[in-house]
């Protein structure tokens, strides 16, 4: 029997250095936002259902502009990432203004999804070869021990606009992840990649960074529930704080309870950081459609 896959897309972010809610920008040829391409490329690579995580004050107008367009072509399934929600056995915490992170934004989904599941950001075009060869891997490879990434070549991945923050990725011999380093402030300067507001480090631009392009088992929802749990306890005091996939990733590679293969992709990342990077996507996804990588317009 096929196994089913599901997409979990991370789409309750508000766009603080972008300045709006950019899930929602229209940058496409005719209207098309960033997250319905990769919606196009996960229904080609055989995707069945797709968990947008949202937040509440934004549905209408999210399933409206973008949901309505292909709820009839995939299983279309919406959930709260709540700023506030309530953790068992704690009380009395302090009011957030920002959610939790990553984590528990993959966690609010844990009660629409029984099957393996991909992890994308709503904001990042990946590449159309990246979801085929995810989707093969959550298909025949997966396990509750065995989970994936999709990795991004560093100078595939830049902004010329300012600078970007970038997970560097350190893997062994046979490709599995060892850790992801969260390197902050990377920009070119004088022909080199550096990181750091003086330009104090240099980066290799062949380094493997992670775009947040996840693939799990469904049995890590148990992982992230007590790790969240176990976070929360420990950041009570800090209202900033947020638990990211790296950080549970990294937990249970160290303890032994998982391994993440790195599935390498040369594709040019895209995405809008910046309310000047609009432009560069709008021409890139313009030059897609004209060299027929996708219909126009893209849902027919």
């Amino acid at each position: 029997m096929r196994q089913n896959i599901s997409l979990i897309v991370l789409a309750a972010g508000m766009g603080s250095r972008y300045g709006g809610l950019k899930q929602l920008d229209a940058l496409g040829p005719n209207g098309e936002t960033i997250l319905e391409y990769s919606i196009y490329d996960a229904i080609n690579a055989g995707f069945d259902k797709v968990v947008f995580v949202i937040r509440d004050f934004f549905e209408d107008e999210f399933r409206e502009k973008v949901g309505s367009r292909f709820s009839d072509q995939i299983d279309v399934q919406y959930v709260h990432q709540d700023v506030n929600p309530e953790v068992a056995g704690i009380e009395d915490l302090p009011k957030r203004e920002k959610p939790w992170g990553t984590s528990h934004a993959v966690l609010v989904c844990k009660d629409l999804i029984d099957e393996p599941f991909a992890v994308i950001n709503a904001d990042d075009y990946y590449g159309q070869s990246c979801f085929n060869i995810l989707g093969d891997f959550l298909r025949t490879e997966v396990l509750p021990k065995r989970s994936a990434m999709v990795g991004y070549v560093l100078q595939n991945t830049l902004s010329d606009q300012g600078n970007v923050n970038r997970g560097i990725c350190e893997t062994d011999q046979d490709g599995n992840l060892i850790g992801v380093e969260e390197v902050l402030k990377i920009h070119r300067h004088n022909g080199k990649i550096v990181h750091g507001e003086n330009h104090e480090g240099s980066l290799p631009a062949d380094a493997i960074v992670s775009m947040n392009f996840w693939g799990f088992h469904q049995d890590i929802f148990r992982h992230l529930e007590l790790g969240f749990r176990e976070f929360v306890l420990a950041n009570v005091a800090n209202p900033k704080a947020e638990y990211f996939i790296p950080l549970i990733v990294d937990d249970l590679i160290r303890n032994g309870e998982i391994s993440v293969e790195v599935l390498t992709s040369h594709d040019r990342w895209y995405g809008v950081t910046y309310q000047e990077d609009a432009a560069l996507v709008k021409k890139a996804f313009q030059t897609f459609a004209e060299q027929g990588k996708y219909p126009q317009p893209l849902w027919q």
